[in-house]
């Protein structure tokens, strides 16, 4: 029996250990196949089709450095690195304009493809293309090359296709240019949002009521020319007057009003640093996942002795912000005006619709879907002579779309040529030609000139401002072309010797009648910048480093005395007025004050303005604020110092009962997560959550293409902008000339595989704000591209 059990426990042992052996070797397996479709980081490779070899030298963190005689080389070098390194999400980006992630991704993504569909980017991509200057058409040809033979080269196709069971699609010319799309997408409204929220708005609601909820601007803003608007005038009318008895309130839940894709942009002139020259700083605020949107990179300029560093974008072979050497350039989005809804008047058939030459039939194309995993979709595109019709607005008029980037001019590489310009003024000329989302474009040179102008094609509106949807069936209303260097606004050399932009209002008056209204950030964070600024007289890169990194609360200091003189004495709140007395007045990760002051302002704002979401919902079932309330700050401070009876949602009794119903649900919330108040600090509510788009799907991936879940100070309406998965994409600091001095930071890091030694590389010092090297440091990997 001894013997029996002997042999069974031995059996048992063997085949254990045959389990084990083979988990191993599984395991093995899965990580050398892994690493074949790792990037190739040393050698030479023979590529067929350089005339003139391509040399890519990459430092510890995988900065690259591609050094060529011929420019074109240059560009297939880059293809070559970001295909190697960002395949798949140079993929994501093209086909999130083209309207193909469902051929991906199948069902989940038909939604989002059947709304992108009417802009019919890929054709509009492949139309712009063929109008592409010979000379970036050659240079965007041997970027394509570069990415097609990049991904040849991988030992295994990237991972994400593994799990996905798809194969790569070639890279071509117009997927280079749905990646500008993309960005627009990503920047502007798809639908024309704010102007169909705010006409429905400004149509429905009394008059004095709309100006007080929504006004233009006030006492924040901080513009680069002209002043503050007027404080608004509290109404008249009750609000009780939008609603009836029988009425149940409805509440939106409210993120923070200051939550843009946007960015912090300033430059200081010559006056204000100690080698003459001017010094940039631009930190771009955007969705925050693994792989970062940018990959550093630079390039010699042939014929010069000058490099241009910075970051570009995977997909194009152009560098979207940094330094050329001679002049530093950076962006943040306008919140200008760049397109129009225009309602349609239809025959009583609905057949066509009105034109100043008379009725004409629509144009009805068909746009098929590929869906993986199931049968294609067809999606029908009906299209004006102003642009495909979009949708309906609140009284069920169908809306065409009349938008800069259905134009050539909306899309195309003139950011190559900012590698030529050697001054300032030579930078900002390019603005009217260049072919991007509107940006806020300011520029320094070696020699301290600065400057400001929008980058992107202006429309010339004749007849209207475009504030509001209408008819241009009379032919009154129309886009005559695009406005002329001299017809737009720019800055040169002010005599402060500074220039700021945050995508707040930058202009006054008639400049401001040009630019439009899309939604305007709150100007807190613009003053914030535009205060420090002009609290200094000289600057060099950490001084502007400390600027990005300012995380104090100017902006809510009011909102915490207010609290205060609520909580002051009263019985059960001891503990929570002690928090908001000591908050800090910083996002720091340790304060719990802060927390509950930015939260409470929040929940004030939901409550108060819920009587015109209500009121609002009756005409639009699935109507939310969105960028409107970006400028709500007016009305609700205003409502919450004055406590005007008549504008009471009516579910209070009183202004205080709010306010403390407001905090109520701030403490309420804090409790779920079981931890006592003083443990529930701002770093535990604003702990990054930065990760692969996959992890979405497949939660498990995580593990291993995650950044780690850190504390992050910071927060919106503050330069510091920091949520869990959005802000500062990148900081960069630089005066051109002075790279070697530059400061660069970058969340995760440039390779999207995990085994790469370049997948974090740098992120730590992202989130601690070290000052980490715009320049690349010493050589660590060589490559040859022959």
């Amino acid at each position: 029996m001894a013997r029996s059990f002997y042999l069974i426990n031995s059996r048992i042992s063997r085949l254990l250990l045959t389990i084990a052996t083979f988990l191993v070797l599984v395991a093995v397996s899965g990580w050398l196949w892994w690493r074949q479709s790792l990037p190739l980081l040393a050698g030479t490779i023979d590529t067929g089709a350089l005339s003139t070899p391509a040399v890519i030298q990459r430092d510890a963190r995988g900065i690259a450095m591609i050094s060529s005689k011929d420019r074109a080389s240059s560009a297939f070098a880059l293809g070559f690195l970001h295909a190697q390194e960002r395949f798949f999400q140079m993929d994501l980006l093209r086909r999130n304009a083209a309207g193909e992630l469902s051929e991906l991704f199948g069902a989940p993504a038909l939604k989002a493809d059947k709304t992108v569909r009417p802009h019919q980017f890929r054709k509009r991509a492949e139309r712009n293309i063929a109008v592409m200057p010979a000379p970036q058409r050659k240079l965007l040809d041997s970027y394509v090359q570069g990415v097609n033979f990049g991904l040849q080269q991988l030992g295994a196709k990237p991972w994400e296709y593994v799990l996905l069971n798809q194969k790569p699609r070639p890279w071509s010319a117009a997927d280079s240019l749905l990646t500008v799309f993309s960005m627009y997408m990503t920047l502007q409204s798809t639908e024309g949002r704010f102007e169909r929220r705010d006409t429905a708005l400004a149509e429905l609601l009394p008059e004095d009521l709309y100006a007080f909820f929504f006004p233009a601007g006030g006492s924040w803003d901080a513009p680069l020319m002209g002043g503050a608007k007027a404080t608004v005038t509290i109404p008249e009318t009750s609000i009780s007057t939008l609603l009836t008895d029988t009425d149940t309130l409805a509440y939106q839940t409210m993120g923070s009003d200051d939550r843009v894709n946007g960015s912090n942009n300033w430059v200081v002139g010559g006056a204000l640093t100690g080698h003459g020259g001017a010094t940039l700083a631009n930190d771009m605020h955007l969705g925050l996942s693994v792989p970062n949107i940018w990959y550093r990179a630079g390039w010699n300029i042939p014929g010069t002795n000058r490099h241009i560093r910075g970051a570009t974008l995977p997909g194009g072979p152009t560098m979207v912000v940094g330094s050329n050497g001679a002049v530093a350039w950076g962006f943040t989005n306008t919140g200008g005006d760049w397109s129009d809804l225009v309602a349609l008047e239809l025959n009583e058939a609905g057949t066509k619709y009105k034109t100043p030459e008379g009725w004409r039939h629509f144009t009805v194309e068909q746009e098929t879907i590929l869906v993986k995993n199931a049968g294609d979709e067809i999606v029908e595109v009906r299209k004006t002579l102003w642009g495909p019709v979009i949708g309906k607005n609140h009284r069920g008029i169908p809306l065409a779309y009349r938008w800069v980037a259905h134009d050539i001019a909306g899309a195309n590489m003139n950011l190559l040529r900012i590698e030529s310009a050697t001054t300032a003024l030579q930078a900002l000329a390019l603005g009217p030609e260049l072919g991007i989302p509107h940006q806020n474009f300011v520029v320094g040179d070696r020699d301290g000139n600065i400057g400001w102008t929008v980058a992107g094609a202006m429309p010339r509106r004749v007849g209207f401002d475009g504030s509001r949807t209408q008819s241009w069936a009379n032919g009154n209303a129309y886009w005559d072309g695009y406005l002329s260097a001299k017809e737009r606004p720019q800055l040169y050399n002010p005599a402060s010797h500074r220039i700021w932009s945050a995508n707040a209002r930058m202009v006054s008056g008639d400049w401001l009648k040009i630019m439009g209204d899309q939604g305007y950030a709150l100007g807190a964070r613009q003053q914030q910048i535009r205060d420090k600024l002009l609290d200094q007289s000289q600057f060099d890169e950490r001084a502007l480093l400390a600027i990005q990194l300012d995380n104090r609360a100017v902006f809510l200091e009011c909102w915490q005395l207010l609290l205060l003189g609520l909580l002051k004495d009263r019985m059960g709140y001891s503990e929570v007025y002690r928090q908001v007395q000591n908050w800090g007045g910083r996002a720091s990760t340790d304060s719990v004050g802060y927390r509950i002051v930015r939260n409470f302002r929040l929940q004030f704002m939901a409550l108060s303005t819920a009587p015109i979401l209500t009121y609002m919902r009756q005409f639009q079932p699935h109507f939310t604020f969105g960028p409107l309330k970006r400028q709500f700050e007016y009305p609700i401070w205003t409502l919450a110092q004055r406590e005007p009876q008549h504008l009471l949602n009516p579910d209070f009794e009183s202004w205080t009962t709010l306010k403390l119903a407001a905090l109520d649900r701030v403490l309420e919330k804090m409790e779920t997560d079981g931890q006592p108040l003083k443990q529930q600090t701002w770093g535990t509510q604003n702990t990054a959550a930065i990760v692969h788009p996959l992890v979405r799907a497949i939660p498990a991936l995580g593990w291993f293409s995650s950044m780690p879940a850190d504390p992050l100070p910071g927060d919106t309406h503050m330069p510091r902008v920091q949520s869990p998965n959005h802000g500062a994409s990148e900081r960069m600091v630089v005066s051109p000339g002075r790279e070697h001095d530059g400061i660069f930071h970058m969340a995760t890091g440039q390779s999207a595989h995990p085994l790469s030694p370049f997948f974090a590389n740098g992120h730590r010092d992202w989130v601690e704000g070290n000052p980490s090297p715009l320049k690349e440091q010493t050589v660590r990997y060589q490559l040859t591209l022959k």
